[in-house]
Formats: C-alpha cells, structure tokens, sequence
C-alpha cells in the first residue's frame, strides 16, 4: 500500500542539489601510520579556497562574535563539554557513527572501529581499536555481536583486502561481523556480500537471530551485483549461535513500479540510505533519497510499505529517521548537498536542509504519514562550514520529545518538538569552522544520548558532553543495556 501526499509548497530557496555523498572520503590504511583516499575519491579536508571577499566576511563573523573562532568551542550554558578523545592516528578515516553497551561506546570509521570505556564519561579510554578498512563504517552491536557495513569495493572480505576501482567487476561489498564476548579482542567471525554494498544499516534483534536491514545505493552499471533497478533494500538473517553462517536472505523491493507509488520516473530514488525500526509497535521508517517511507515490520524478515510520502519542495535527499518515544511521531533529516556542503547560512533559508516532523495517524495499514513543520539549528554557520542535518536520538525526558542531533561543523544541537508545529534549540556545543580561508569537511557525524551523557563521534574527536536542563533531567533516571540509535528503543 502506497500514497503520495506532500507538505504544503514552500518557495525553494535554492536550485536542485545532486547527491554528494560520493565526495565523503574513504581513508584506508595501507600501512600502520599511511593512510590514503579510496579510489577515485577526493581526500577529506581539500576544499576549494573562498574568494577574498567571502574570506574577509568569514574573518569578520568571527571577530564580531557571530561564529566562534577556528577551532574555539562554543556552547550553551546548559551544556557542559566534558571531555574528547582526540581523532585516532591509527584509524585515519572518517570517523562516522556510533553504538554502545554496557560501559562500552563504539565508535565506527571508514578505518575500522574503536571501543570505549565510558564508565567514567570525564575520562573515556580507548579500550581497542580494530583496523578493519572499507567505508563507511557504520556500527551497530547486538549481545556479543558486532556489525560494520562495507560501502567500497574490496578485493575480498578480510580487513587486509585491496581496495578496487568502482569499475571493477569482481569486488566485494557487505556487513562484516564480529564477536565482542572479549570487547579488548574482538574476533571476525562472518561476512556477507549485498546488493551494491552497505551504505548504513539497521538491526532487528530477535531471541535467536539478529536480522540486518541494509541500505544501500545503485545502481553501478559497471558490477553485476549491483544492476538497476535497485529498488529495495537487503535483509540479512544472522543466527546468534552461529554467525559465520549469516546469509543474505532476500531482496525486499520497496518500489515495485520502478518508482514513488506507480511512478515510473525513479530518478529520485534508487535505495534507501538509512533505516530506523520501532519494534515495540511493528515499524519501521526509511529514509530512502527521494521519499520518507513507513514500514510494517510484523514479519521482519519481509517488510511491508505502508506508506510514502515526498516533499519536492524543500526536502534534497532523505538521510533518516528517528520515532518519538510513544512512536506517533517521525522526524525525518535531509542532507542537503551529501553533507559535504554549507548550507546552515542565512541564503539557504530556514527550511531546505532541515528536518521534517511527522505524525503518524491511522491505524494498521491505514497508518499514514502527515507533514507538521521544519527544524533547522537558528546559528548560522561560515561558508567553509559543512553543515547540514545528520544523525541524532531521542533524549528520553518525562512528557517531552526532545532530540540531540548533529549537524556536522554545526556542532551538536539539543532540541525540543514537543509542540510539533513550534519546535525550538534548548541547547548546543560546537567548535569554530575547521579552516577560515576553504571550505573543508568536519564535525559531528552522530550525537547520541546514552545513559545520562551525549556522545559525539567527530572529526575531531570522541567528545563527551552534559546537559542540564529541567526539561531534560528526568532522562538520567533511564538507563539503557544497549542502543544502536536506528533500533530504537522502549524508554521506560
């Protein structure tokens, strides 16, 4: 069951962006301390110098005060910056999501991963760091497993693999996965190929199986693993008593006529980038580029749409979701520019390259999704600041939904959308743009609430933060076993 039903038009501010995320940087480790740009992909950090005018209203921004200095931490006077691990010199990549159990965070890289102790969030320790190339990274743990996506062609499954060209026809792209019963030693334990790689992916734990819900993007005309039309998304069955025997189990195609609800135009949309499952009450929401999408997730090894909705007038590229705590609502972000560009400026306006808050109303497979309002961070960011819309969670306060999120060199934001219509900052911590003369990529990749503290994987660093707030308080009394922020949780 499908339908097509949009926000109310609003003026575009800016023309159309392409999706950028190919520009992100893959860094691998070729040896112990060299790293180097996956094939055909632009280091990290280069960025085309600003003209002489654009540089002196930079300089004057910041000497006014209006943006914090190079490098200068700024925040509200209800955050408090407790402490960063800076960016690790044997993983040289992106640093890119995170997920934790226990007193353990861990922090995923285009490298690998590193594991936390964060039993005293002060003075977080590096506790392991696995060198494990591929892109993007993304993480997420389950019991005494460890999950890690592949998004670059690799000549094989093991972490010393090649990386290979993109037109290279025999590769390998999936989820890794790891045993961390020993979090100081983990051990490679599976792996298994997908459909064009593993951009992100989503865990949906049962008693005996882990199942793995891959996004990822196509198609590449050049592999044949990953022909058009990619359509779907990969579900991945994972037996807890035997990981190595973990297996792709099938295709879900969530555009069956080649499109958005029979339209035949799927230019928009060929994969979902991220997924986020509320199993207490059978859904799921996909960001899938092009739409915001509702899932039943009752049988999770066949997921069923419910519903699609596409916002052609402010929305660029849909990058993911997050429930409210009771599940009737969903904020959906949008990466405007692949996360690689500035857009938290005073041109861009408002409105494009925001979040978008949904209700969801109806009930059973009459659910439906409807439009409410936009957020976006009110401090305006300098144009060499990569800014826009990224991966956050719920703080799990008493009566209120309130969020923590991260906008890249926009640092970190706390906010409330409670009042779906009038959502606001209540809080925030950022550092001043990594270059005043070039645009160049930085910041927070994800900012999670955990057990009463904030983590942010940054570039910079593993940043450990505190809020204190009466609207947020009533969060430390929650304490949670484990979170991976796209299986989101019953807050009790």
């Amino acid at each position: 069951m499908t339908s097509l039903h949009s926000p109310p038009r609003r003026r575009r501010r800016l023309g159309a962006f392409a999706f950028a995320a190919g520009l992100l940087a893959a860094a691998c480790l070729t040896g112990p301390a060299m790293a180097a740009p996956e094939p055909g992909e632009p280091a990290p950090g280069a960025g085309e110098p600003l003209s002489a005018a654009d540089r002196a209203a930079t300089q004057a921004a910041i000497d006014s005060g209006a943006i914090p200095g190079v490098d200068e931490i700024a925040h509200s006077d209800n955050v408090t910056p407790l402490a960063t691990v800076p960016h690790s010199a044997a993983l040289a990549g992106l640093n890119s999501d995170l997920a934790f159990q226990g007193d353990y965070a861990f922090a995923g890289n285009y490298d690998g991963f590193v594991v936390y102790d964060i039993s005293r969030p002060s003075s977080p320790e590096i506790v392991t760091q696995v060198l494990c190339p591929g892109g993007q990274g993304d993480i997420s743990v389950s019991e005494d497993l460890l999950f890690l996506s592949v998004d670059y062609p690799r000549a094989d499954d093991s972490c010393g693999s090649a990386p290979l060209p993109e037109t290279e026809k025999e590769s390998w792209e999936g989820i890794r996965v790891f045993d961390i019963s020993d979090v100081r030693d983990p051990r490679y334990v599976g792996a298994v190929e997908t459909p064009c790689g593993s951009h992100t992916h989503t865990l949906v734990p049962e008693r005996r199986t882990v199942y793995v819900y891959v996004s990822s993007y196509g198609p590449n005309s050049a592999h044949p693993d990953c022909q058009p039309p990619h359509d779907g998304i990969s579900v991945v069955e994972v037996p807890r008593a035997d990981p190595g025997s973990a297996a792709l189990s099938s295709f879900e195609v969530v555009f069956p006529d080649g499109g958005f609800a029979g339209d035949t135009d799927s230019s928009a949309t060929t994969g979902c980038h991220d997924i986020t499952v509320f199993q207490r009450q059978d859904l799921a929401a996909g960001a899938c580029m092009g739409d915001g999408v509702l899932f039943d997730i009752s049988d999770p090894a066949a997921p069923v749409v419910i519903d699609q909705v596409r916002d052609t007038d402010n929305f660029a590229f849909w990058h993911s979701a997050t429930f409210s705590q009771d599940g009737d609502k969903v904020v959906f972000t949008d990466e405007l520019g692949g996360g690689v560009t500035a857009t938290c400026d005073e041109a861009t306006g408002d409105e494009f390259g925001a979040n978008g808050i949904y209700h969801i109303t109806g009930h059973g497979d009459d659910r439906r999704l409807e439009f409410q309002s936009y957020y976006k961070i009110p401090r305006h960011q300098a144009d060499t600041e990569n800014c826009v819309a990224h991966n956050g969670s719920l703080i799990p306060a008493a009566g209120r939904d309130i969020m923590v999120q991260a906008w890249y060199q926009g640092g970190v934001s706390v906010w409330d959308f409670t009042d779906s219509e009038h959502p606001r900052e209540i809080g925030y911590f950022e550092r001043g743009p990594v270059s005043a003369d070039a645009l160049t990529f930085g910041g927070s990749w994800s900012a999670y609430y955990y057990n009463g503290h904030i983590y942010s994987n940054d570039q910079a660093g593993f940043d450990v933060l505190r809020i204190d707030d009466p609207r947020t308080n009533s969060a430390r009394a929650v304490r949670l076993d484990e979170l991976n922020a796209q299986t989101q949780p019953v807050y009790r």
